[in-house]
């Protein structure tokens, strides 16, 4: 599983002129599941992304975690993050899981995050989505379980 993780002010997701998911202060997080992840991989994201340490301490160190500073995350599914551009110039995504997988391990992936506490924001699915953030920072982090 992959994703790309923003530190935000404020993040939004709208579907056809509605706001579907809006979070504050935390992380937009672009989720992308690979063919062959496994629950264990989705586990192991959704972890990294909770504990991941980029967030201000008292000294202005990146060195508190989402969890730390009960921040929210926004959960957006983007299998364009399988994109392999090794070849030519129009990107291949045969290493995005299907999309019927794909929606399980997004909000799988969701689930877990909602699990250890956090408030969760979710994005559509297979939706032509329009993400507006303020990225804090900027700060903007990509993460690879490699499946």
């Amino acid at each position: 599983m992959r994703a790309l993780v923003q530190r935000v002010s404020c993040a939004s997701v709208t579907v056809d002129g509605e706001v579907v998911g809006a979070i504050g202060p935390g992380l937009l997080v672009l989720a992308c599941a690979m063919v062959g992840d496994s629950p264990e991989a989705v586990s192991k994201l959704a972890m990294k992304v909770a504990r991941l340490r980029i967030f201000g301490d008292d000294e202005g160190r990146m060195n508190r975690s989402l969890l730390d500073v009960g921040g929210e995350a926004l959960v957006v599914s983007q299998f364009t993050l399988a994109a392999d551009t090794s070849r030519g110039n129009r990107p291949g995504f045969s290493t995005a899981a299907p999309p019927d997988e794909g929606e399980e391990q997004v909000a799988a992936f969701a689930a877990e995050i909602r699990a250890l506490g956090i408030e969760v924001a979710e994005g559509r699915f297979g939706a032509d989505m329009k993400v507006s953030l303020t990225n804090d920072g900027p700060v903007t982090i990509w993460l690879d379980t490699g499946a």
